[in-house]
């Protein structure tokens, strides 16, 4: 065999230099087509195999593109209890009172709302433009992540419903004629809020109104056996049932201290002294402000699966070891470790708001630990499926995730002033009623 070798390679040295390219090129054509027919010859889902295991550079992960969200199930474990009553939730309903600056278009935007849709909306809706300081919008999206309805309360004799209708939505003007009262509606604790509103006559849109109003203020899971409440709505009343109401004002004992909640003509509430009850959110969850390396995205389309994805939250990129904040004060629900999302942290802020922080190093809080806004929660890591450094950040409003780079943050306001005044004398009459049983 070795003397077959050397004589080989002695005919091919002897060969001109035509000549070995012309060999050489026979050689390659052979081994081609030896290659084709073996090809031609394999079963088709052999094929379909070798392609399918050839990286794209189309999907390959950037951070936790396309890799926190398919295992959201595995990890989205906040804890249950009576409040998260699946009524006051009922078919995704997103709410939203307009504050100063607000337009459709910024308000819908900020929940994750795709553009084409909010635009879909205005374009034979022109009214649609002239929001104002207070009044409120509602809207509920399909399962396709699609704007479906949207409900813009114009006044206490006014509604009106944009309901979609293939390529443009449809108005319907719901006029009044009804009566409206003062309904002042009280009870004690017995079992959970709740169920202890309900008997007292409230509704679950009426229960969910009280418990928004004073989530910074009260826990209501600490509420003590026989702790009053009393309740104030104006009622609209049409052929002598309830249609709709609105809470003017709540005011709850517990632990020998009056809690109060009285509605403002901004539509906002405040406690009995003026000052605000809403709280303030930082927008970042660090000191220093990094790089989106990967942006929120909630009708994402994967490009392997071909499958919308989404991307509930918003990626930054940065060193190992960069001390995570909370960005607002709330209770520790999850500090663990939870496979694809790695270490994470989750808060509860108040009853409508929560934040989750992900692929973290070192968790340094508990569950149950009470943080306030900018206190140490974390390390940031790589911890979970994650391709490199980051945090994965993500801000939710009553169990629906926002953008937490658009959205617009509640914030800390207490009345001065005029206004102050203003708020202090009309808010007498609600106090003294909330006071008189």
């Amino acid at each position: 065999m070795q003397k077959l070798t050397q004589n080989i390679a002695l005919v091919y040295h002897n060969l001109g230099r035509l000549q070995r390219l012309m060999l050489i090129s026979f050689a390659f054509l052979i081994l081609f087509f030896i290659l084709l027919q073996t090809l031609m010859h394999s079963p088709q889902k052999k094929m379909e195999s070798l392609v399918s295991h050839i990286p794209s550079t189309s999907s390959l992960p950037q951070d936790t593109d396309f890799i926190d969200q398919s295992d959201q199930s595995k990890f989205d474990e906040t804890p249950e209890d009576e409040l998260n009553d699946q009524e006051i939730h009922a078919n995704n309903v997103q709410e939203h009172v307009i504050a100063s600056g607000d337009t459709l278009g910024t308000v819908l935007a900020q929940y994750g709302i795709d553009i084409s849709d909010i635009a879909l909306l205005s374009a034979n809706n022109p009214a649609l433009r002239h929001l104002k300081t207070g009044q409120e919008i509602f809207w509920k999206i399909n399962g396709d992540g699609n704007l479906e309805q949207l409900t813009w309360r114009v006044s206490r004799s006014e509604t009106r419903i944009y309901d979609r209708r293939d390529h443009h939505f449809k108005e319907t003007q719901i006029l009044q004629k009804g009566e409206w009262r003062s309904s002042l509606l009280n009870g004690h604790l017995d079992g959970n809020f709740i169920n202890s509103a309900k008997k007292a006559g409230l509704n679950t849109s009426e229960i969910h109104a009280v418990v928004k109003a004073l989530q910074w203020k009260l826990d209501f899971n600490k509420l003590q056996k026989n702790d009053p409440f009393f309740t104030l709505f104006s009622r609209e009343y049409l052929n002598g049932e309830n249609n709709q109401s609105r809470l003017l004002g709540v005011r709850i004992v517990s632990g020998g201290k009056n809690y109060y909640a009285i509605r403002d003509e901004d539509g906002l509430f405040y406690d009995e002294k003026g000052e605000s009850l809403a709280q303030g959110f930082m927008r970042f969850p660090t000191l220093k402000r990094f790089k989106v390396s990967s942006g929120f995205n909630p009708k994402r389309l994967n490009p392997v699966t071909n499958r919308i994805l989404p991307h509930k939250g918003v990626d930054f990129s940065m060193p190992i070891g960069t001390p995570i904040l909370a960005t607002g004060d709330g209770e520790i629900l999850v500090a663990r470790h939870t496979g694809a999302a790695g270490n994470l942290v989750t808060i509860r802020h108040g009853r409508q708001y929560s934040t989750r922080y992900m692929h973290l190093n070192k968790l340094l809080v508990k569950p149950g630990q009470k943080v306030k806004r900018g206190d140490r929660i974390a390390l940031s890591g790589s911890t979970g499926r994650s391709t490199g450094p980051h945090l994965h950040y993500e801000f939710w409003i009553n169990q629906q995730p926002v953008n937490p780079i658009t959205v617009k943050l509640p914030a800390t306001k207490n009345l001065t002033g005029s206004a102050l005044r203003h708020y202090l004398q009309m808010s007498q009459n609600t106090i003294a009623q909330l006071n008189s049983i």
